[in-house]
């Protein structure tokens, strides 16, 4: 029997994009620092990190997708924001974000993580991106550098 499990180191040399949503930048930009302090100190040196700004979470996938398929980056780290309001807009745009991104590592095989925030409040997202429950950002991009050490080892 065989185990393979992630780690967070030997990631130096690695190029990283991130996508990321401008819309809820009050929580976006939090997030965007969170990931790269976090690729940075496991060893990815900030030159090989390019980030891509898109107007809203419902644009990362098809970004995603195209820097995918460029083959420049090792992973990608998508970061985003999603705050409930009183329609189901909220509901429309997280399940296309999130569907969307999944299909981005499925069909191009480069390893994709899911890093948009859904919260009922700006208070919880506010949590959540370097407030009391830590930043979710920087949480993905560690997800991403386990994930990619897997991908390595198959």
């Amino acid at each position: 029997m065989t185990t393979v499990t992630g780690t967070l180191t030997k990631h130096e040399g690695r190029h990283i994009a991130i996508v990321m949503s401008r819309f809820n930048t009050l929580i976006t930009d939090p997030l965007l620092a969170g990931a790269k302090e976090a690729l940075t100190m496991h060893g990815v040196e900030m030159a090989n990190i390019d980030v891509y700004i898109v107007p809203g979470a419902f644009e990362i996938p098809l970004v995603a997708e195209k820097v995918a398929n460029t083959a420049k980056y090792d992973g990608i780290v998508t970061l985003g924001a999603v705050i409930r309001g009183e329609t189901d807009h909220y509901d429309l745009v997280i399940n296309g974000a999130m569907t969307g991104i999944a299909q981005v590592g499925l069909k191009t095989g480069v390893p994709t993580v899911f890093g948009v925030l859904t919260a009922d409040t700006l208070e919880q997202a506010q949590h959540r991106a370097g407030g009391k429950a830590g930043n979710k950002g920087s949480e993905v991009a560690l997800a991403l550098l386990e994930l990619l050490s897997v991908v390595d080892a198959i």
